[in-house]
This record gives C-alpha cells, structure tokens and sequence, in this order.
C-alpha cells in the first residue's frame, strides 16, 4: 500500500505550518511532517530526514512547493535522488511538479535553477546591506555568543576548559577560540 507523506517547512519560530499543512491534507497526505528550520541547507532537519527514511517504493512526497524542500539546486538534486532511488516521487500542489512524469522533472528543475538564484539574490542584498550600514557606522554585527571575559576570567583563576565550557554552556572550542581573541 502507497502512501502520500507531507512535509511542511518554515524558516523561523514566529511562523507558521498550518496553511502549508491545510493544503497539503486537502491534496491527499495521508501523514504530515513539519518543523521550523532554514531551508538553505538539509543538514539538521529532523522532520525531513524521518520523512526520507519513512518512504518506500511508490510513496510520494508531497509539498506546496519545492522551496519548502530545498533552496540550493544541489540540495534538491540530492533529494529528487534518494526518492528516485527509494522508487518514491515528489509532487508540489501549488507547482505543476510530480517527478513521476518527464514534463514534471524539467519543471522541477526549472525551478530548482530559480530557487537557487533567489537564495543567492537574497544573500547578495543582504551583504550590500551590511556594507551600507558599515559605511553609515551604525553597522554592530552579531552580538557575541561567547562571553570572551568571562572565558579569559575563569581561565585566569586556573580553572580548566572543560569546565568553563561546562559552567558557560559553550562548546570547548569556543573556549579556546575566546582565549586566543586579544
């Protein structure tokens, strides 16, 4: 027996799945899985790795659209592979994409090259952005997650990386990345 798997994606914890899971129920899911996390990469995604591993032969992935899945063309190549190797197919209800058919993997791909321009586009305003505000000097970054002195302090009083990794709640290395910072 085939199964249709939904798979909802947001980027941030201020967003929502529900209108992404409506539509994919409407179309026919029969399990849904969503998680809040960035799409630009697939590394850390709990819900979509389950998925992959939940679908076998004659399974369809299904999203509202392929953005959803993948934001780089290599991320979504890999995933249209691992399904074709499952003998699984991916469809989009808001794209006319269903891997299942030639005309849907050209369009996949069309848009796959589109999502990955769009990602790249975004990042280049992003930069631009920075530089203005570094120009203008009103450009701070991102505050610091390691507390520097607090790592050079407790160092001082002889007290190991370790443990001034465990007290802070930090990684190791970030100890001895705050105390090579002049």
């Amino acid at each position: 027996m085939t199964q249709t798997i939904g798979y909802a994606r947001v980027s941030t914890d201020d967003q929502d799945c529900s209108i992404q899971e409506d539509a994919l129920r409407a179309a026919g899911a029969d399990v849904i899985r969503s998680e809040k996390m960035s799409g630009t990469t697939t590394e850390g995604r709990a819900e979509l790795d389950t998925v992959l591993n939940f679908l076998r032969e004659g399974d369809t992935l299904l999203v509202t659209r392929i953005d959803r899945l993948a934001r780089s063309l290599l991320d979504l190549e890999n995933l249209v592979k691992a399904l074709t190797d499952k003998g699984a197919h991916l469809k989009a209800t808001e794209q006319p994409i269903d891997t299942s058919t030639p005309a849907g993997r050209a369009f996949l791909q069309m848009l796959g090259v589109f999502a990955e321009f769009e990602t790249a586009i975004r990042k280049e305003r992003q930069l631009e952005g920075i530089a203005k505000a570094k120009a203008r000097g009103i450009y701070k970054g991102r505050k610091p997650s390691v507390p520097v002195d607090e790592v050079k302090r407790l160092k001082a009083e002889g007290i190991g990386a370790s443990a001034i990794a465990k007290q802070l709640g930090i990684a190791r290395s970030s100890v001895y990345e705050a105390l090579k910072v002049g």
